[in-house]
């Protein structure tokens, strides 16, 4: 087995473990700046939407030996505009121009011609109204809006409500944490952004979904037992699936790296980055938000319960008994005979099942 099989194998017995809910202060405060400084950003900086957002026109060559700066230099000179150029695999460009109506495309169209040395007749525009882009991000906010109400009624049903507002607290930290970076980076929001936002809210909902569930066993019964709090029981429980989240997020971040660092980046499919990048950013912020923020947002409220600060207040006495007795914490375990066999989900969970003891038999002897 490999080494990462083996602390996998690990983390889910309950042998090794990290106290993430223990720490949970500290990536609150981490998730905190990493929001203010995407909401900043957002404030100082804006998005730069695009012209499906704003209107204008877009302008698509032949190939031409003209590089991409002199194209966006012509094409501003042509417009009085800023324009972004992208260089196309057949060697044209795709010259993009804001806030251009149709009698002002055509003398683009001509002026283009001329700099760029291509004939008039083989540079197609396209123009597009900003209604349109209206229309999209409308219907995307109403999606949005949509998407989170049924997961709201999903989790309050499928689990309980104090983990359908966790999910939804790390969908809005995951959403905001993209944008920002969007904002930051200067990258064009288009229709593809838009989609890619809407993909990672999935995985990221999977993603904490996973997680849920493993609480959600091993809670089971926990207040006729003395030996967890529901904090120690989470923290267990993301142990348990830390592996799998790590390696699900690897998987899926490798081809939308790709994507965006060698298909953007280094090929110059400028029209890559628009989707790439929220899916890149989307899907970490998803796999961190489930581990560092939701779950330790559950066991929060959870333990504002009076059921769970009463069952935490007896098993804190309860160590400080068997501490006083000088037992260790596995002899005190093994004399907890209030464990009822229906909480034995919640034992399989939080560690290896301890073995029964005979009751002064002679081994071979009945």
């Amino acid at each position: 087995m490999s080494r990462l099989g083996s602390l996998g194998a690990r983390l889910y017995r309950g042998e090794v473990g990290y106290d993430f809910i223990g720490k949970r202060k500290i990536w609150y405060g981490v998730s905190i700046l990493i929001t203010i400084t995407a909401i900043l950003g957002l404030a100082v900086s804006g998005l730069n939407m695009g012209i499906e957002f704003k209107g204008g026109a877009v302008f698509t060559t032949p190939k031409t030996s003209v590089s991409i700066a002199q194209a966006e230099e012509d094409a501003a000179s042509a417009s009085g505009h800023q324009a972004i150029v992208q260089k196309l695999g057949n060697g044209g460009l795709r010259i993009q121009i804001s806030e251009v109506d149709t009698a002002k495309s055509d003398q683009i169209k001509a002026q283009l011609s001329e700099d760029l040395g291509v004939p008039e007749e083989k540079i197609a525009a396209d123009l597009v109204g900003p209604s349109w882009g209206e229309q999209i991000a409308n219907k995307a906010w109403t999606g949005l809006g949509v998407f989170m109400i049924l997961v709201v009624i999903y989790l309050a049903i499928a689990f309980e409500w104090r983990m359908a507002i966790a999910a939804l607290v790390a969908l809005i930290h995951d959403i905001t944490i993209t944008v920002g970076i969007y904002a930051l980076v200067g990258f064009e929001v288009t229709p593809g952004t838009v989609i890619g936002l809407l993909t990672i809210l999935g995985y990221s909902l999977y993603d904490t979904v996973v997680v849920f569930d493993s609480l959600k066993e091993g809670t089971k019964g926990i207040t006729k037992q003395t030996r967890w709090t529901y904090s120690e029981i989470a923290n267990r429980s993301i142990n348990g699936t830390l592996v799998r989240s790590i390696n699900t997020t690897v998987v899926a971040l490798l081809p939308v790296a790709g994507l965006l660092f060698i298909g953007g980046g280094v090929l110059g499919a400028g029209m890559l980055n628009d989707i790439s990048l929220s899916l890149f950013v989307g899907l970490a912020a998803g796999a961190y938000s489930s581990i560092f923020i939701a779950t330790p947002l559950v066991a929060d409220l959870k333990e504002r319960e009076p059921q769970m600060k009463a069952l935490k207040k007896r098993i804190l006495a309860k160590r400080a008994a068997a501490a006083a007795k000088g037992e260790s914490a596995e002899d005190e375990q093994s004399h907890d005979d209030d464990v009822p066999a229906d909480a034995a989900p919640a034992a399989a969970v939080v560690g290896q099942r301890q073995q029964p003891r005979g009751h002064g038999r002679t081994p071979g002897k009945r």
